[in-house]
């Protein structure tokens, strides 16, 4: 269902023609009067003409054609008329022969775009068709072409509207004006056309003088007051403002300030007495509390596992070159491994064991004891150095090893 002062208020297309029809299709076993409206190429049926919800529609875009209904009937003096479309056809009836003619010229009119010349009519009633046709091609041309609006742009607009739009129809826009002459005399409304805004004036000379000026949306851009030379106006406001400077203040825009209550009141019934009262809510309201932002579990981090570290025992007696070319073919170590292997102490080797020398038993000759008592006593000295030695540098416990066994091999 769709509103009728929808349509005045840029919902549906602009309405050419409207009266009381009755309705008959072929699946209706009677007929009924509605009120018609032909708004754009569709008719629009109402119950009654103040209603403001359409009941049905007809679209005209398969018109195929209308012509006199001959058909007898007992009422000699109605006026019928068939409408034909793609998919169905249409019987109705009209109040004159006059009537008839007007609606055939408007229907046949607008979904043709163009006045048929077998009308009976007035020159006034044909100048009117034309009229209608011209605004029809207008209104095709703008819904054939929706991607040149700026949506974006369409929609600051609406935001953004001058204090004196009021979404009215020209109509309704006059009476208002009228009914709020001390208030302002100017106002902004929608277009008839749906895509276009209009200006509606009051005066007063000898009666109520009214006009309406349309304003159009160029395409780069803005707007522009449609009169003999176009005034180009970035925004409404600039529409308002400009009439307003230009007729030295005279016009003046109609504002409309809604009244708003003060406080809260509502309508209670007593329990007891069964009588109800307007009473006032509590200014002491407690602001319902905001549930708890649901936090999010902690996902415990993993730590990285420490990777063992083998232990290398080192020796006293290992040469230089062999641990260069273990270092060299070992990987990588990293960095806290390194630093971890520098701070170990070096592994001390064990003290040995003082070498006991064992004499013949052959009876020596006197040069041979003195030369074994002289080599003893130098062995008893080396090993009191090796001991001392041993204590103090392990290096030189080493050396000394090394001289005291030279020696040996020198003396043999």
């Amino acid at each position: 269902m769709a509103l009728r002062t929808a349509r005045q208020r840029s919902q549906l297309p602009s309405c050419y023609y409207e009266g009381y029809l009755e309705k008959r299709s072929f699946k209706d076993k009677a007929s009924r009067k509605l009120w018609t409206s032909l708004c754009g190429n569709t008719l629009f049926f109402f119950n009654d003409m103040r209603d403001t919800d359409y009941i049905e529609k007809v679209d005209l875009s398969g018109f195929i054609s209308v012509t006199d209904d001959g058909s007898q009937d007992c009422n000699l003096d109605a006026a019928r008329f068939i409408l034909q479309i793609k998919d169905i056809n249409f019987k109705f009836t009209a109040s004159s022969a006059e009537t008839r003619e007007l609606w055939k010229g408007y229907i046949q009119s607008v979904a043709e775009l163009s006045v048929p010349s077998s009308l009976n009519l007035l020159p006034g009633q044909i100048h009117r068709l034309k009229e209608a046709v011209e605004k029809e091609k207008e209104r095709k041309i703008d819904v054939s072409q929706p991607a040149v609006l700026n949506n974006c742009a369409y929609i600051s607009v609406q935001a953004d509207m001058p204090p004196c739009y009021h979404r009215v129809s020209r109509l309704e826009a006059e009476l208002l004006l009228v009914k709020e002459a001390k208030r302002g005399n100017l106002l902004l409304r929608p277009g008839s056309n749906g895509t276009s805004f209009a200006v509606s004036t009051r005066q007063d000379l000898e009666g109520s003088v009214f006009r309406h000026y349309r304003v159009t949306r160029k395409h780069e851009g803005g707007f522009a007051i449609d009169v003999d030379n176009p005034v180009p106006c970035p925004t409404l406001h600039d529409v308002v403002n400009y009439l307003v400077e230009k007729t030295d203040g005279v016009l003046i825009p109609l504002i409309i300030e809604e009244a708003y209550d003060k406080n809260i009141t509502f309508i209670k019934t007593d329990n007891d007495n069964g009588e109800t009262s307007v009473q006032c809510a509590s200014s002491n309201l407690i602001l319902p509390s905001l549930p708890t932002k649901p936090v999010a579990p902690r996902v415990p981090k993993t730590k990285p596992v420490a990777v063992p570290i083998e232990e290398k025992h080192l020796y006293q007696n290992e040469k230089q070159e062999d641990k260069d070319k273990e270092t060299e073919d070992a990987p990588a170590v990293p960095v806290a491994q390194a630093e971890t292997k520098k701070t170990k102490k070096a592994v001390m080797p064990p003290t040995p064991v003082p070498r006991k020398l064992t004499f013949s038993t052959s009876p020596p000759s006197s040069t041979t004891t003195t030369t074994t008592t002289t080599e003893a006593v130098c062995i008893s000295k080396n090993n009191l150095d090796v001991r001392m030695s041993n204590s103090t540098d392990p290096l030189g416990q080493t050396i000394s090893e090394l001289k005291l066994k030279l020696q040996q091999k020198a003396r043999c």
